[in-house]
């Protein structure tokens, strides 16, 4: 007998350890312990590695084994271990020799075949940071293994077809090997990963609300966060589900990420590609603030703010959703991250997302314009909006007042020869987006959204006549410390849409209207 070793990797939000699982079989009782802080997930493979092994042809000893899963003081999760637990045990008992070098990943089925797992693509990069090259995965996985640079896959389907590779002879197996799987991985090049391009709507097919229009481009091309306000049937879905559309395609870093929040978040259905556009999640106004923030137990699990990351979080009917749910938004909005405590340990995930909100003007959405046909009380109007905090209104930067438009509108629209499609718009925000990029990139800055305020009053600052009517609106008391940084970053972001070296005053006017929510 001897110790048995193979290698995975552990988990904890998109950070990942590799680590060591060693197999011993030693005397006393037959029992199968494991170790190293397994979940209830973890600690059920016993069961399912013992039938495996033992359906393939290969029982396990029927001395006790013990399975240590080092560092043991590192809380492990999920089924991902089965795989390296029963090569583990092979290698204790001397039936098999496993690759020092080889990380292992794969849930086993009772019959021996391998199921794919969650958080595959976050777990080859985490490793290959550390140095792993070589990574064996459940045929469903490849794909999404291969999405990671410099490493090499190996894939299969069924646990016997591994043995027979690490020299198991194949008939002391009962379970046939299958020689019609390519084993050896074809590389897949990032651009072939999925695009939704193709699907998401287009911007041209919102007839009218030319204010509104405008104000996502400007949203857009500044990674600004947005409120629309109007009543029920005004545009403001359509709108929103058309922002994504307008974003310029993620770079590959970012659609790593994207990719690999993705990855956890999917319960184990493998990836079909590289995610290369901005994504759009829109929970519904029900949202528990596990879902949205992350959560579950052991180690929490990503919630919609981080499956929105470099894209759109749109919450529809927003003073619907539970306020502590609101207000959980505020530390991802301002640092771009999401820390999740829990006692087994912390997850920090990225949320660097553009958030929509979209709300009626009050319960029964009527109390706009004229507001004649409003049944609401006074105190229902005003409770109804305030369960949007002020703080948090604080933190978005343009607010949208968006009017329904009248049949004869509408035509006016259909008929215009000027209609500005998204591929169109997308190319001005990407001009706007290159300029910041070129502009910050010296302090590894990327849109005017992240610019720190010291910036806009030191170096970036603008000269007294530029800034005069955001003064004024200042000491009026219109907005606070905060909103007047964010009318700057606004103004900015104009003056890179108008290609402009510094934003004059009408920018300013303008970025100021923007943030108070003047109509057109």
């Amino acid at each position: 007998m001897k110790l048995g070793r193979s290698l995975s990797v552990a988990l904890v939000g998109l950070n990942g350890y590799v680590i060591e699982i060693q197999a011993d079989i030693g005397g006393g009782l037959p029992a199968f312990v494991l170790l190293g802080l397994p979940d209830a997930s973890l600690t059920e493979s016993r069961d399912r590695v013992r039938s495996a092994a033992r359906n393939i042809g290969l029982p396990l000893s029927p001395r006790r084994l013990t399975v240590n899963l080092m560092p043991a003081g590192l809380p492990k999760r999920g089924t991902a271990y089965d795989l390296p637990i029963l090569l583990s045990a092979l290698m204790a008992d001397g039936t098999v020799h496993v690759p020092p070098d080889v990380v292992f990943l794969g849930e086993l089925t009772l019959d021996g075949f391998l199921r794919p797992v969650p958080g595959v693509l976050p777990a080859v990069v985490a490793a290959r940071k550390a140095g792993a090259r070589h990574f064996v995965v459940p045929t469903e996985n490849l794909v999404e293994a291969q999405l990671a640079v410099d490493v090499e896959v190996r894939a299969f389907s069924h646990v016997s077809e591994l043995l027979v590779m690490l020299g198991v002879d194949e008939k002391t197996l009962t379970f046939p090997v299958r020689r019609t799987q390519d084993l050896l991985s074809q590389r897949v090049e990032p651009a072939n990963g999925s695009s939704v391009e193709a699907v998401q709507p287009d911007l041209g097919d919102v007839l009218g609300q030319a204010h509104a229009k405008f104000a996502l481009q400007v949203a857009a091309a500044g990674a600004h966060h947005l409120l629309m306000v109007g009543a029920p049937g005004s545009g403001k879905t359509m709108l929103a589900e058309r922002l994504p559309s307008i974003l310029p395609d993620l770079d590959h870093p970012a659609s790593l990420e994207t990719t690999s929040i993705h990855s956890l978040s999917m319960g184990g259905q493998p990836l079909p590609g590289l995610i290369t556009r901005p994504p759009f999640v829109n929970p519904h106004h029900s949202a528990s603030m596990a879902a949205m923030v992350g959560g579950g137990s052991g180690i929490p699990k990503p919630g919609a703010i981080s499956r929105a990351h470099r894209g759109v979080l749109f919450l529809d009917e927003a003073p619907e959703f539970q306020a502590r749910t609101l207000d959980a938004l505020r530390q991802p909005l301002e640092q771009g991250k999401l820390t999740i405590h829990r006692a087994t340990g912390a997850a920090e995930y990225p949320a660097r997302f553009q958030l929509v909100l979209a709300a009626n003007p009050c319960p029964c959405g009527l109390y706009s314009g004229s507001g004649k046909d409003c049944t609401c009380r006074p105190d229902a109007r005003r409770r109804y909006f305030s369960r949007l905090s002020g703080p948090l209104l604080d933190r978005i930067d343009l607010r949208v007042d968006v009017q329904p438009q009248s049949i004869a509108q509408q035509k006016v629209a259909a008929k215009s020869s000027s209609k500005i499609t998204s591929s169109q718009i997308r190319e001005r925000v990407k001009f706007a987006r290159d300029a910041q990029a070129e502009r910050w990139a010296p302090f590894q800055i990327s849109t005017n959204s992240e610019v720190p305020g010291s910036f806009l009053r030191g170096a970036f600052g603008l000269a007294p006549k530029a800034r005069s009517s955001l003064d004024q609106a200042a000491d009026r008391g219109l907005i606070t410390g905060r909103g007047y940084d964010r009318v700057l970053r606004i103004a900015w972001t104009l003056s890179d849409l108008d290609g402009t070296e510094r934003p004059d005053p009408d920018h300013v006017q303008q970025a100021l209207s923007l943030r108070q929510g003047m109509t057109a």
